[in-house]
């Protein structure tokens, strides 16, 4: 869909794919990703609570008394946490902060250092704060490509984006929890003063300590005995720091009884206001930075560079392509749009909205039956610098039936597409798959999916006369051994308490347990001269290539269609999300890919026959056997 020339502001610079590659090389390298540093952050973290000494709950030292350092200390861990994924400045001041609240918080600062887990936790401040710096670089060496690329060119920002505004709805959410933080913060204060207030008109009662138990309600209670007031029930939260024969302090008034050791229970109050508080600040965090982006955007005139977009089918996020990129093969950067109103839309509408309805319904129907056709490339102006972070708007034709534009302004920080891996499902195009020369029509009359160009995966392929083997790898079998462990742990569950109704739970979850246990840690495709053997959790099938109509990779398994008969899956085999946040490409999309390619390219086909043990074997048999004698065992030794 072209766009009209008067809407191209003269001299703007295509955006050209050698330009492109430069600036997605540029991009942070795999060791700066924000999952790296949250992990060694929560690990850290971890290590260093659990590593401190316990403390018991006395009437010198009680317990749940307030702590406001360590209320804000893991106030601003949280907001770190997402700031290391959304704002990479703040989580800099936020890791600063921590290091402060850290050293402050012990008695002494080259103690706390010099143990193993401070020592732990201020390597893994320090690997954060290297892993924001990088990223922080990386995105000022790609806004100089971008700047490179576009010239000496610049434009003021179109009209309609002016008057778009951002942050409104994160800045309203934030005062509506940040009052709810308020409002927390003065219940548990009063609560707080309300027990101080009490407890000074009394005098603390020594009692013996008679029995400690869960009573009716799952809560554990002291039965206390305080001679001439009685004896006396009383709630606790730390059982374990008064046996039975010990003595403690406690405060009676009437009915009413505290442990002076645990004078008052403000946990859930601190834990609400605590979270009020830290989804405030982000929201309050968001809707300044969206404001203040925005508002940078509309300050000036602006590099302006000519691109290929295309709105995404699944989540709306818009893909942006190099100018010389008209298939759309390889995407460089996507976020999040809404459209900047000019005041000037045509507010006539049809009488009835029949005809509105109409093609409502079949672009519903359509997409329910997967016919949707995908969106269109779109030539587009880029207003301002893209960069990961970036804030950016475009102009592109908004329909094929008119020569209408609209503008679009992101809504979402830009993110670039790591080279060779999709974060995300880019749109493709269909592609029709050259078949035979006489006809033009791809063989077996396939359309392949939208994915990977086969052109693209056959030129990394070289010919092999030994047969083509793909099977489960480590990400698939981690799937495959969580999933066995919570099968053994499910059927101990269900068979530990003898013959019951949860007996019937067994044939609801176990068969499909033991198939996906199976497919994840033993799945396998081998492509040979004659065909593919598929290895599923109970038999290995053989489909000759003439039999294959089409593969593909969707979520977390291979599809593989015959011509005749019932669509082959393997499910799962893997965990694409995580293999693609951890910057590789996921293993099965890869199998699928190298498959079709194998499909449609028949030079690149083995030429030697899969012996035995190249077919696979299925694990599905071995694992209800396994699973038989497992509940068995349950059943007799405990």
């Amino acid at each position: 869909m072209p766009l009209p020339a008067e809407r191209i502001p003269p001299g703007t610079a295509e955006w050209r794919s050698a330009d492109a590659r430069r600036w997605l090389a540029a991009v942070p390298a795999p060791w700066a990703h924000p999952l790296w540093a949250t992990g060694a952050l929560a690990a850290a973290t971890v290590w260093t609570m659990e590593s401190g000494p316990e403390q018991p709950c006395t009437t010198a030292s009680p317990c749940g008394a307030e702590d406001w350092l360590g209320f804000a200390f893991f106030a601003v861990l949280l907001l770190t946490f997402y700031w290391l994924w959304r704002q990479p400045r703040l989580a800099l001041a936020g890791l600063g902060g921590l290091l402060a609240a850290f050293l402050v918080g012990g008695d002494d600062a080259g103690d706390v250092v010099a143990d193993p887990s401070g020592l732990g936790f201020t390597a893994a401040l320090a690997f954060a704060a290297a892993g924001l710096g990088h990223r922080l670089s990386a995105a000022a060496r790609q806004r100089a490509l971008a700047r490179e690329a576009a010239g000496p060119v610049v434009a003021p920002l179109p009209d309609a984006a002016r008057g778009f505004r951002r942050g409104r709805v994160s800045l309203v959410l934030a005062a509506l929890l940040l009052a709810s933080a308020g409002y927390g913060y003065w219940q548990v204060t009063d609560e707080i003063a309300a027990y101080e207030e009490r407890a000074a008109r009394l005098v603390p009662v020594t009692a013996e300590v008679t029995a400690n138990r869960v009573n009716d309600d799952e809560v554990d209670v002291l039965t206390l005995d305080t001679g001439s007031l009685g004896t006396r029930t009383v709630e606790t939260l730390y059982p374990g720091d008064f046996p039975v024969g010990s003595r403690v302090d406690v405060l009676v008034d009437g009915d009413w009884t505290r442990l002076v050791a645990e004078p008052y229970d403000t946990v859930d109050g601190e834990l609400l206001t605590l979270a009020a508080l830290v989804a405030g600040l982000g929201f309050f965090a968001n809707g300044v930075d969206g404001r203040s982006r925005a508002e940078r955007l509309r300050r000036g005139p602006l590099p302006v560079l000519k691109v290929l977009v295309r709105e995404g089918e699944d989540d709306g996020r818009v893909w942006v392509y190099a100018a010389d990129d008209p298939t759309g093969a390889r995407p460089l950067l996507h976020f999040h749009t809404l459209y900047a109103s000019d005041g000037e839309e045509d507010e006539e509408e049809d009488a009835d909205g029949e005809g509105d309805a109409r093609e409502g319904l079949r672009r519903l129907g359509a997409i329910l039956k997967g016919e949707e056709p995908p969106a269109p490339l779109r030539e587009a102006v880029l207003y301002g610098v893209p960069y990961a972070g970036a804030e950016l708007a475009f102009v592109a034709r908004e329909d094929e039936d008119d020569a209408e534009v609209s503008v679009e302004c992101s809504v979402t920080a830009v993110k670039p597409v790591v080279p060779k891996l999709l974060t995300g499902r880019a749109p493709r195009p269909e592609r029709k798959v050259p078949g035979s020369p006489s006809d033009g029509r791809p063989a077996h009359g396939r359309t392949t999916p939208p994915q990977r160009p086969i052109q693209e995966i056959a030129a990394g392929m070289a010919p092999t006369a030994a047969p083509r083997v793909w099977s489960a790898h480590g990400m698939s079998r981690a799937v495959g051994l969580c999933l066995l462990a919570f099968q053994g742990g499910s059927i101990w569950g269900i068979v530990d308490d003898g013959l019951s109704w949860s007996w019937l739970l067994l044939p609801l979850t176990v068969p499909w347990l033991t198939k996906s246990v199976s497919t994840a840690l033993g799945w396998r495709v081998t492509a040979d001269r004659d065909g593919v053997w598929i290895t599923g959790p109970w038999r290995v099938r053989h489909l000759p290539w003439d039999a294959v109509a089409a593969v593909w990779h969707k979520e977390d398994g291979i599809r593989i269609d015959p011509v005749k008969g019932e669509r082959i899956g393997l499910s799962p085999t893997g965990w694409s999300w995580l293999e693609r946040r951890l910057g590789r490409e996921p293993h099965a999309q890869r199998t699928a890919d190298e498959l079709r390619a194998l499909l449609y390219d028949q030079g690149l086909r083995p030429l030697e026959e899969a012996g035995p043990g190249q077919q696979g074997m299925p694990l599905g048999p071995v694992l209800v056997a396994v699973s038989v004698v497992w509940g068995t065992a349950v059943l007799l030794l405990l």
